[in-house]
């Protein structure tokens, strides 16, 4: 008896969330420190647009240095981070048209960027990252299965680095698990969060362990931070 195969959906998710993935990847790598540049010249990155990116880093962090290795001589196979960003007002039912244009995905980098710069153990020339502009619709799904893939550390183990600046302290509110290993963030230290139960060793020791794992167990783990921001979806202001 023949057996029969399903036939291909360009549609299905699957598909349709591996494209976006796919199409990410052949995206050019660009160092994060041309984000923070201003002036004649760096007009190439102002681009327009919503869609999904990924960090990758090539430091001496002493965590770091098995994604840094494999990363490093441009082969930027690891990423550290997986993000999206939405357009604002997205959560509310928006849509992005060319009458109603969005900076979304560039000030979302520049939010990283800028961080990144501030913390005291990290240096912003040691970060790299792509961006793809994607319809709207699609761009949750791009990033879903980036992260699937490559299990991204920040996005598993180290919550709170996709924060974007909130606007005031909320009760019961502790500084995050990457503020907490990676401080000096301004808008963090200006909340003055009390200090995380977790200390900057438990957390250290949490990612050797992740790094340690194979990919089929990283696999089963939850994701504690999708690229998601806290309070409103506004889109920041870079310049």
């Amino acid at each position: 008896m023949d057996k029969k195969s399903a036939a291909f959906n360009p549609l299905d998710k699957t598909s349709l969330g591996i494209s976006v993935r796919e199409a990410l990847l052949k995206q050019i790598v660009l160092p994060m420190s041309q984000l923070l540049l201003r002036g004649p010249g760096h007009e190439g990155l102002r681009f327009s647009g919503a869609g999904v990116y990924s960090l990758y880093y090539v430091g001496d962090f002493p965590l770091y240095q098995q994604l840094a290795k494999q990363n490093r001589d441009e082969t930027f196979a690891t990423p550290i981070y997986v993000g999206k960003a939405v357009p604002k007002g997205s959560r509310k039912g928006g849509i992005v048209s060319a009458e109603k244009p969005t900076h979304a995905l560039r000030d979302r980098l520049w939010i990283h960027a800028s961080g990144i710069a501030q913390v005291t153990n990290l240096k912003i020339e040691d970060f790299h990252f792509r961006y793809l502009v994607v319809d709207d619709i699609w761009i949750p799904l791009g990033e879903t299965y980036m992260i699937e893939k490559f299990h991204p550390v920040w996005n598993y183990v180290v919550p709170g680095f996709g924060i974007k600046t909130p606007g005031k302290r909320r009760k019961g509110q502790f500084m995050s698990l990457w503020d907490t290993l990676h401080p000096g963030r301004g808008f963090v230290t200006k909340l003055g969060l009390p200090a995380n139960p977790q200390t900057r060793e438990q957390i250290a020791a949490d990612v050797e362990r992740f790094l340690r794992l194979s990919p089929e167990a990283r696999a089963v783990l939850p994701v504690t931070d999708a690229g998601e921001v806290t309070d409103d979806d506004g889109e920041a202001q870079a310049d």
